[in-house]
């Protein structure tokens, strides 16, 4: 009994589904999407370009260490401007300016070593030589005339040979020391040519030396190169530093630049002179100024991404923007001014091609529906795109909802959005 009710429920639900269909189709009648629609509007558009960045001095001074040591005094504060000359950091140089006056006292003797090289010996010693072979050359050449005498009184029998031979004796004796003189004075000649040019090599030492300690001694007071901002400022009182440790970092911030990370596919649209603004999320109600200047010439890796790093100019006067702060970049690329714009949602794109449904208006109820459009787009921003052909001004286009639009179906309009467009040179930023 229940098996048969149960057939002729089922029966009774097909045939009323039957007499629906039927009746539908002899009323003309079928269902209607309902959708929301909108009418084009003009406007400007400005297309941009949106990434990160770090802010960079234009032209930083760092000052490193040039020795090994402590720091005695620290003058000056991170963030403090300075003018330049100022005196920042001292270091302790005791050990270099004991060097050096070790080696001012070094090179005071070989200077004095060398003038005296230079007028032929010390005075004392080249006295001391000349005088013995002088003397020597004297005595030989007075036994010499004793012994011219001495021949003459011996002819007239007035001397002996004995006497005679006495006086050559003595000559010969004082020839072989005349000789030795004459070679101690040779050799002191020598020495003296030898120590002149020793002596310069010497001088040259030692004023190298001198110079260097010099220089170690005037690294130990660290002044300021420019007029600047000191924005790096590593250590403190007591700290030591090796050669080439970081003391300072300091540059004039009115003028700094951002390094902007561009992606790989938006690296066409850019150029030279482009507007730029930029903003902290520090300073959340800031926006900073500024203009694209170096376009990159190369793609790099950075992290997981594939960009160009773009050198922008920005207008930093009131010092706000601090070097090496990660900022948002936002690059205005092309604008076009009162052009007619849809809603980016509105566009679909099927094999290189662009296209919307234009919603075409039967004259009666139930009567409108869809024209599948193919329509040329030009830049966009980010709610928007330029129509550059395809529309007509006035024309309706459906917006996306939850149908699945088709060419030729029949829609019904229940919302005309007139909210999404906005006019205005800012719109999409």
């Amino acid at each position: 009994m229940e098996r048969k009710l149960r057939n002729r429920v089922l029966i009774f639900l097909l045939v009323a589904g039957i007499v629906a269909f039927v009746l539908v189709r002899m009323s003309g009648r079928q269902p209607v999407a309902k959708i929301s629609a909108m009418t084009p509007k003009r406007q400007n558009i400005v297309s941009s370009i949106s990434s990160n960045g770090k802010v960079e001095p234009i032209s930083p001074y760092s000052i490193r260490a040039q020795l090994d040591t402590f720091v005695d005094h620290v003058h000056v504060s991170e963030g403090q401007n300075v003018k330049k000359g100022q005196l920042l950091v001292e270091l302790n140089v005791k050990d270099a300016a004991a060097q050096l006056a070790q080696a001012k006292s070094k090179l005071l003797r070989a200077e004095d070593d060398l003038r005296a090289a230079k007028a032929g010996g010390r005075a004392d010693e080249a006295s001391r030589v000349n005088g013995d072979l002088a003397k020597a050359q004297a005595d030989l050449a007075r036994l010499q005339k004793n012994h011219d005498s001495l021949e003459r009184l011996l002819a007239e029998g007035a001397a002996t040979k004995d006497e005679l031979a006495a006086n050559e004796l003595a000559i010969t004796k004082m020839q072989a020391e005349v000789n030795r003189l004459t070679a101690v004075k040779q050799e002191f000649e020598r020495h003296v040519n030898l120590d002149s040019s020793q002596g310069e090599l010497s001088v040259q030492q030692e004023k190298s030396d001198v110079a260097s300690l010099e220089d170690k001694v005037r690294q130990g007071r660290i002044t300021a190169p420019v007029d600047g901002t000191l924005y790096a400022l590593p250590v403190k009182r007591g700290d030591f530093v090796k050669v080439g440790d970081l003391i300072a970092e300091l540059a004039d911030l009115h003028k700094v630049r951002v390094r902007a990370f561009i992606d790989e596919p938006e690296l066409g649209a850019l150029e030279s002179g482009q507007p730029v603004k930029i903003t902290w999320d520090a300073l959340p109600n800031r926006v900073w100024q500024g203009q694209t200047e170096v376009i990159p010439k190369q793609v790099v890796p950075r992290n997981s991404r594939s960009v160009g790093e773009l050198l922008c100019s920005v207008d930093n006067s009131k010092l706000d923007l601090l070097p090496n702060t990660n900022v948002n970049v936002r690059i205005n690329s092309k604008e076009r001014l009162n052009v007619m714009a849809i809603p980016r949602g509105a566009v679909e794109r099927v094999g290189g091609q662009n296209f919307v449904f234009v919603v075409k208006r039967g004259g009666g109820v139930n009567k409108d529906t869809l024209e599948r459009r193919p329509i040329q787009v030009g830049i966009a921003d980010a709610t928007n795109y330029e129509v550059v052909s395809g529309l007509q001004q006035g024309e309706i286009v459906a917006l996306p909802g939850d149908a699945d639009f088709r060419d030729g179906m029949a829609v019904k309009i229940v919302n005309m959005d007139t909210s999404n467009l906005k006019g205005g040179s800012d719109a999409g930023l």
